[in-house]
């Protein structure tokens, strides 16, 4: 105990280079984002003191929130189907395949490619007269000639054909296929993931399940969900972060015009990104950070205490 300022000391000093790299890149620019806030800053620097007026602007600004609303919509789109669809390609590569690494590779592979590279080669599988998606639907009898990147209609609307409400409508086509794009480009890290998970399940619990008489079904409800389900947590707090901060394939797939047809995909981050460098509203621009981080905070201590409370942890 004597020992422990020692202690103390010496991991403070170990820590130093990484605490004063936190500071400088991290600390010190949100702090000055945050003061940023309260002034009226264009590209020549701060023009004076606004107090609450960006905020108050903010909140009363139409297309603020309908990129609000886009953005919970491609992230309540994006994430339940990166989840089911990275726990169904895990499920049927745990069962004893052979060259299982060379299969984890293969779906990891677009996890390290660049954003911009895949938004560009998805961009050309959309498109409308020469894309891949468009030729294999034509060998389908009265398929419809999509433009995938270009129609605002809402997907619910589309396949209806009905004149619904905004709110029903569901969200554009455009935004689907950004949607689409994005769970392809994360499957392979939450393959691997679920897979590590999977992996780390006693085979006993599996044992006396088959012992017990249960089909494949209850042992997957019983057993396997239960004791996955820190692995699911995680991925789904990752996936939701992740899609909130959702940028590159807006700006590269669907932009310019800003936020594509008619700005059904103008998510938060990019219309921050068109009020600060390229109308350079420096203030509004980091007013739309702070706020859009309050809804991050909010969504993310609803997981922590609400969501954690339903995973176990095996003892």
């Amino acid at each position: 105990m004597k020992s422990s300022p020692r202690i103390l000391a010496l991991a403070l000093l170990f820590l130093t280079p990484a605490l004063t790299l936190l500071a400088v890149f991290k600390l010190w620019p949100i702090l000055l984002a945050f003061k940023t806030s309260f002034y009226a800053w264009g590209i020549a620097g701060p023009r004076g003191f606004v107090g609450l007026a960006n905020y108050r602007l903010l909140l009363q600004d139409p297309f603020f929130w309908k990129a609000v609303w886009n953005t919970f919509l491609y992230t309540f789109m994006a994430v339940p189907l990166s989840l089911f669809t990275a726990l169904a390609v895990a499920l049927a590569l745990n069962r004893g395949l052979r060259g299982l690494g060379i299969y984890r590779t293969i779906y990891f592979l677009p996890v390290i490619t660049s954003i911009v590279a895949v938004s560009v080669v998805w961009k050309w599988l959309y498109h409308p007269d020469r894309g891949l998606f468009n030729y294999l639907l034509s060998f389908l009898p009265g398929s419809p000639h999509l433009r995938w990147l270009e129609e605002p209609r809402g997907i619910l609307e589309l396949l209806t054909g009905l004149d619904l409400p905004w709110f029903l409508e569901g969200p554009s086509l455009a935004l689907f296929s950004l949607v689409l794009m994005s769970v392809w480009k994360s499957l392979g890290y939450n393959v691997v993931i679920f897979l590590a998970g999977l992996k780390n399940i006693p085979e006993v619990y599996y044992d006396a399940a088959r012992v017990d008489g249960a089909g494949r079904w209850h042992t997957f409800w019983n057993v396997t969900w239960p004791l996955l389900s820190p692995t699911t947590f995680y991925v789904l707090m990752m996936t939701t972060i992740v899609s909130f901060q959702v940028f590159a394939p807006v700006w590269t797939m669907t932009g310019p015009p800003p936020g594509g047809p008619l700005g059904t995909t103008n998510v938060v981050i990019y219309y921050l990104y068109q009020k600060g460098v390229e109308e350079y509203q420096v203030g509004y621009a980091s007013a739309i950070a702070f706020l859009f981080f309050l809804f991050m905070i909010g969504i993310t201590l609803f997981q922590k205490l609400y969501l954690e409370k339903k995973v176990y942890y095996e003892v």
